[in-house]
């Protein structure tokens, strides 16, 4: 593996070549003096585009981190940490970075940092360590620029009384097998799940008129067979209309795309597919035959890899050590989450990790990057995962009784950047799940189940208090050892045993679960009198929820 680097351009290399020198420099909006990062064109705060390079102290607090003990990362050796200081100049600004001169086990929230700058190629890197001389107490973290109680205020009202959601129901489910290390097509596996969403419709493959997925594109990453283009090029459906790209909220976002699209009636019957083959794509890189990118990085990921943060769990797992700093849970609650998708897992034959797993088993395994386990990772798998989105009216032509979507949430509030964004809860949680509420008169006790997405076992713990089933904070008082949660419990969560247990699937697997459980399709696991379900899908950013339901 070679050092991840950034892509420098001109309008970039102030920030990563200004350690030549020794100091540190941010881009600085001349209006009103605040600092801006990454750079952009425009200052977000007051909208001028007079700007200017500053130089500043290279001193902050150290307002993240978490200690990597699984990923390697060139010339360092586990465990390491990952951090976010903010600075002292303005504590808005917030630099991803990788500690040195530093004893982990000393580590707090609130300490002093100070830059030091290292040399790789053309490239200097901006890392921090502790300053000589620490304050008694460490500081109290810089709130975020909207509190997660604020976020609702920033809602729109709808903007009439007419629903598209009332437009489109979800007509047919299918799944290829769900294992690891298949080793077969991708593209495979998706016609697999196509052709059964389609049966499960009764409907053919001629009655398909539209096409959506999530991410389309290559397929280097494992996250995609190749998109609308390669299942076109097998199928010859011909559409009217076709979706595909990276920029939404995972598979609940091609799902609404193509409601969206039988609302205006440039669709009857629209098939939306989800298809990962991570698990075998790694054992092709091992073997050989893929070969890792060896070009700079850009976008947001080019500000954290440099530094080791490879993952989206070492952005998320200091938002969770925020998180636990500021309310008090601990790794216990979390495992509460893991412990329960395991319990449902056992009862689907369809889940990769099926054995019990004890408390003890999840705090006893390995960690990844605190503060998260091995069992706070979702199982990277190879699979595809179909739902079919048809016209309301179409419901008499259909073979199993339509499941309606009563809402979605889609607003975008927090920022985006990932390490700029809410600093306490998975960003993008808050803002689409008030956003749902507000187009629905049903209420969180209404819901039947939750089926949240589970990347990591803190996305759940975010979208419990996103969407209110309990208050800011308080989730780990809610969880009651994992009993809420349970099938039997107030709110039964992830019945399928979420991309914990049962697997990767970025979500579109709990659409899926949402269905089987509406129709009363779920076997041992069925969640008794389900009628209104609400999936979330997303991770960091983007990320978004709909509120499901059944007429009967």
């Amino acid at each position: 593996m070679s050092q991840p680097l950034p892509l420098v351009l001109p309008w970039n290399e102030f920030y990563w070549k200004s350690g030549a020198d020794g100091r540190l420099r941010i881009q600085e909006c001349s209006s009103c003096s605040g600092l801006i990062h990454p750079p952009k064109p425009i200052c977000p705060s007051c909208g001028d585009r007079d700007l200017r390079v500053r130089e500043v102290s290279g001193r902050g607090i150290l307002f993240g981190f978490t200690v990597n003990h699984h990923f390697p990362f060139p010339g360092v050796t586990n465990p390491f940490a990952i951090a976010q200081v903010a600075l002292d100049e303005d504590p808005r600004v917030k630099l991803t970075t990788r500690l040195v001169d530093v004893d982990l086990d000393d580590l707090r929230l609130g300490m002093r940092m100070e830059v030091v700058f290292e040399q790789v190629e053309d490239v200097w890197l901006p890392l921090f360590r502790p300053t000589a001389e620490q304050p008694a107490e460490p500081a109290a973290l810089p709130e975020d620029e909207e509190p997660v109680e604020r976020i609702r205020t920033f809602v729109r009202p709808m903007l009439g009384s007419r629903k598209f959601e009332d437009d489109a129901v979800l007509s047919g489910i299918g799944a290829s097998k769900i294992a690891r290390r298949q080793m077969v097509d991708p593209l495979s596996l998706t016609i697999d799940a196509c052709q059964a969403a389609v049966a499960d419709a009764g409907l053919t493959m001629a009655d398909i008129d539209g096409l959506s997925t999530y991410p389309g594109g290559g397929m280097e990453s494992g996250f995609s067979e190749g998109g609308v283009t390669a299942l076109e090029a097998a199928l010859r459906i011909r559409p009217n209309w076709y979706n595909g790209g990276g920029e939404t909220f995972g598979p609940g976002g091609s799902v609404i795309a193509a409601m969206l699209a039988v609302s205006a009636g440039l669709a009857r019957h629209v098939l939306c597919f989800r298809t990962l083959w991570q698990s075998s794509q790694e054992t092709l890189m091992k073997q050989g035959y893929l070969k890792p990118g060896r070009g700079r990085i850009g976008g947001d990921m080019g500000w954290g890899m440099p530094f080791g943060a490879l993952s989206a769990a070492h952005l998320l797992g200091q938002t969770a050590n925020r998180y636990m700093h500021k309310y008090g849970a601990t790794r216990e609650t979390l495992g509460w989450i893991a412990l329960n998708q395991r319990a449902n897992a056992a009862l689907n034959p369809t889940a990769v990790y099926r054995d019990p797993m004890t408390m003890d088993d999840y705090l006893g395994a390995r960690m990844v990057t605190t503060p998260f386990g091995l069992y706070d990772n979702d199982v990277p798998i190879d699979g595809s995962i179909a739902v079919i989105v048809s016209a309301a009216d179409a419901v008499g032509d259909l073979a199993k009784p339509p499941v309606r979507v009563e809402a979605v949430g889609t607003q975008l509030i927090e920022r985006m950047e990932w390490d700029q964004s809410t600093s306490t809860h998975e960003p993008q949680v808050f803002g689409p799940a008030q956003h749902m509420w507000t187009r629905t008169d049903l209420r969180q006790d209404d819901v039947d189940l939750a089926l949240l997405y589970d990347g990591f076992s803190f996305n759940c713990l975010s979208w419990l208090e996103g969407l209110g089933f309990c208050g800011v904070g308080e989730a780990k008082d809610f969880l009651d050892g994992g009993k809420n949660i349970a099938r039997d419990g107030v709110l039964p969560l992830n019945t399928n045993g979420g991309q914990l247990s049962h697997g990767r699937t970025h979500g579109m697997g709990l659409v899926y679960e949402a269905v089987s459980q509406l129709r009363r399709e779920a076997g041992e696991r069925q969640v008794a009198d389900a009628r209104v379900a609400v999936v979330s899908s997303g991770g960091l950013t983007p990320s978004g929820v709909l509120l499901l339901r059944t007429d009967s």
